[in-house]
Parts: C-alpha cells; structure tokens; sequence
C-alpha cells in the first residue's frame, strides 16, 4: 500500500508541474486559469475574443465562475486604471479536426463549423453567455447553492462530429493618464475620436457613447506628454465543480435586457446598452433617478435559486418582477469608497445577489415578467447595461436528493497499474509542459 501511495504522490506533483492542478475541498474541485496576456498602453482598448479557452473537462456541475483582472506579477489591477468594462464565458461546439485561431478580433461564429451553445434565453441575438460581469466582479457572487449546478459536458448533448469548447470575450480600457477616465469607461465617441465603428460603418450622428466606439484597438483621449507604458495584464478566471451525479438538480441561466424590444415587436431584439439623459426636473422634485422597463414572457415554469443584475456606474438598482408585481429578486450596486483595489471610489464593485429558498419563488410558463433598472440622472452617462441573470430550476428536474459534496477514496487493483503507468509518463508531462511554456500567448493554469 505504501508503494502504490508514493507513486500517487510522484504522479500528483509531475501533474502540478504541467498545464493543470485542480484542488480539491470535500469533493468541490478548483482550478485557477490566466487568459493570454492583453497588452494595453494608457488610454488603449482591448475587446477581443479568445476561444478554446482553458476549462475543466468531462460531464461536470458548474457551482461558481469568477474572474479579475491581475498584472504579470498576479497582482489585482485596479478599476482606476484599467476598466473592466465586461468579460463573458460562451460555451460552443466546433467540428472536430478543425483548428482555430488562439484569439479574434471578433465573434466569428457565423461559420458551419461553429454552433453556439448558449444559455436558454431569453433574447434572440447576442447575451449567449453562460457567465459574465463587469467592474462588479470581485464582490459578487456567483455561486450556485446546493443541489443545484449548470450542467456542461454532458456526451450526448454534444452534436455528432463536434466537441465543447470554451470562449471568453475580455473589454478591458486602460483609464492611466486618461483627459476623463469616467468618460473613457461611457465609451463617450468625443473621446475616442470615432466616426466610424469597428465593421467600418458610419455612426449615427446620434450616437454619443457606448460600445461603437470604443472597440478593440481604439484610444481614449490621454493627457499631452504621456510617456507610452506598456503593460501586460491577463484574466485570471477561478471555476469550480463537482462531478456529474444523478443527485445533482440542473439549472437553467436566463438572461434579460432591459432593452428587449419584445413587448412593442413581439422578437426579442436585445439592443445591450442604452443612455441615460440628465435630469431636468430632478433637482426641484429631488428625484433624479432614470428608470426603464420591459416586459417578456417567460419560456417555461420552475423555481429561482439564484439571481443578479449587472449594471454600469450611474446604477442604483434593478428589479424582476413577476406578473402580479411581486418581487423575484431586487439587485443593487456595491459602491467603492476608496482607492484600494476592490474599494475604488465611483466604481460599482459588486453587486448584491439573491438565494431565494428552495421552491419560495415559482414562475409560470407564459408568466409575464417585469425588468426594471434604476440610473441616477444627476447626469448623463453614455452605454449603460440593464441586464439581469436568473438561474432556474425546471418543474420536472425537481429531485429529493442532495448533491454529494464528498468523495470516497477507493483503491481497486486496476489502480495500481495506473499508478505504475503514471510514473512512466511523468517525465513525458514534464517535457510536454516545459514546451509549452515556450508560447507567449497561449493560456495559463495556477494552484489555486
């Protein structure tokens, strides 16, 4: 017995010597990933899309996705000097055998070899992430409770010819030196001394911010006489799981937009950002506060376990409603009142979540909901978001059954054959690794 646990402990550490090291807490596996590197100089953007991202492989429970911004020494970055206007994971299939760029300028999922696998809703275009947030990232939460996780990797849900793979999409503005750093994060077209947007069509004269504007490679406005600085920053993005099992109750994600046009159209054209103009009456009312709604019927009946809005700075608050105005979830802004990374002064730094108890908060198929966002208008602010993700537990996936969070450590004879085949191909690992490490831009794994 003691041989076969030292080859297991020789095997753990060539294992953390190469691409992947998962943690493990009472059956909940972690792993910490860094994105390729984004190289930014003050005032610059960087918008682009990574694919086949690193990601945990095999029929897995997602219970939490979280992510920041950090500089090559792994430190925090802060929001004061480079915005994290979004990132977002999407989830696809892509034909195997077929070999794709390591990063994009743009989405390009609009080939045949390319099928999305987004979250189930509810807009008709874009918003088919399955995980995703802004400045808030550090201070909110995105774990799922017990029974409940999102079901990926799952063999049969993966089309014949095709295997899952993952995407992130990074917006991230360099805000160091900047003329108006909260301008820069509006994405105000004064600014970036746009015309045209990144597919080269002419803006609407209109058209005054948001993301039209301050597309990849674009430049914020800095004060004269900056020395360039170059820096490389990366996303460091922490998921955690826990094996498949039939205990295990799936959930669905649900994402809406204030701006769904489905209530005057009856298509959910989801138009992402809006502006919010300056109050004009606000000081002699004392209300200054922009509100917008929208109405969507709702897909299927089930139970919410998880809820939270995402919005930019200028928010004060968004709410869900149900048809006979009840609340499902209210969401609000966490405000930094300092100068600490995760404390930043001005900045949304988190949002506030809601855990309903389990079977407390039912929706009915066809039910019609309510999205509410909240601004403040004590001034304008250019391409806000008024987002709101729910996860849902379907009607018939209801089980009585608790997830397992723990693991037996079992040792059956084949395992000793592993053991000894393991030594064997640790040194092949090693090699393996120490090549890969050669590549600049390719993705990174650290120890949680």
């Amino acid at each position: 017995m003691f041989v076969f646990f030292l080859a297991i402990a020789l095997l753990a550490t060539c294992v953390q010597n190469s691409e992947a090291r998962v943690t493990f807490e009472n059956g909940l596996k972690t792993m910490v990933y860094l994105s390729p590197k984004i190289t930014q100089h003050q005032g610059s953007v960087s918008n682009k899309y990574y694919y086949d991202i690193e990601f945990p492989k095999g029929h897995i429970a997602i219970k939490s996705f979280n992510a920041e911004v950090v500089d090559e020494a792994g430190n925090p970055v802060s929001l004061q000097e480079t915005y994290l206007h979004h990132w977002v994971a999407v989830r696809y299939y892509q034909r195997t055998g077929i070999k794709e760029n390591i990063y994009n300028g743009n989405l390009g999922f609009h080939r045949s070899d390319v099928i999305i696998a987004g979250n189930a809703g509810i807009c008709s275009h874009g918003l088919t992430q399955f995980f995703g947030l802004g400045s808030e990232t550090r201070k909110t939460s995105t774990r799922v409770p017990d029974p409940y996780g999102i079901e990926v990797g799952n063999p049969l849900e993966v089309p014949f010819g095709y295997e899952e793979k993952w995407m992130l999409n990074i917006h991230a503005i360099d805000t160091r030196g900047a003329v108006d750093p909260m301008g820069c994060t509006e994405c105000r077209c004064n600014l970036y001394n746009v015309t045209i947007d990144e597919y080269d069509r002419p803006l609407d004269p209109n058209y005054v911010g948001g993301l039209y504007c301050c597309y990849d490679e674009t430049q914020c406005k800095v004060k004269d006489g900056l020395e360039s600085v170059k820096r490389n920053l990366y996303l460091k993005y922490t998921v955690k799981w826990v094996d498949w099992s039939d205990s295990i109750v799936p959930v669905k994600i649900f994402i809406f937009d204030v701006t769904d046009t489905w209530q005057n159209t009856g298509i959910h054209d989801c138009l992402i950002e809006y502006d919010v103009e300056q109050s004009t009456t606000g000081i002699a009312t004392n209300d200054s506060t922009s509100s917008r709604r929208t109405s969507v019927r709702f897909p299927i009946s089930g139970d919410v376990v998880y809820g939270v809005a995402h919005q930019h700075s200028g928010g004060i608050g968004s709410a869900l409603y149900r048809e006979d105005g009840g609340v499902i979830c209210s969401s609000k802004p966490i405000y930094g009142k300092g100068n600490d990374v995760g404390d930043e002064a001005g900045y949304i730094v988190g949002m506030s979540t809601c855990y309903p108890k389990p079977g407390s908060v039912k929706i009915a198929q066809g039910e019609t909901l309510t999205l509410e966002s909240n601004y403040s208008s004590e001034k304008s602010h250019t391409g806000v978001m008024g987002l709101f993700y729910i996860l849902v537990v379907e009607s018939s996936s209801e089980s009585n059954y608790p997830v397992q969070v723990y693991e037996e450590l079992k040792v059956p004879i084949f395992s000793w054959g592993l053991a000894v085949f393991g030594l064997a191909i640790c040194a092949a690992v090693l090699v393996a690794y120490h090549r890969r490490k050669r590549s600049e831009d390719g993705y990174l794994s650290i120890a949680a």
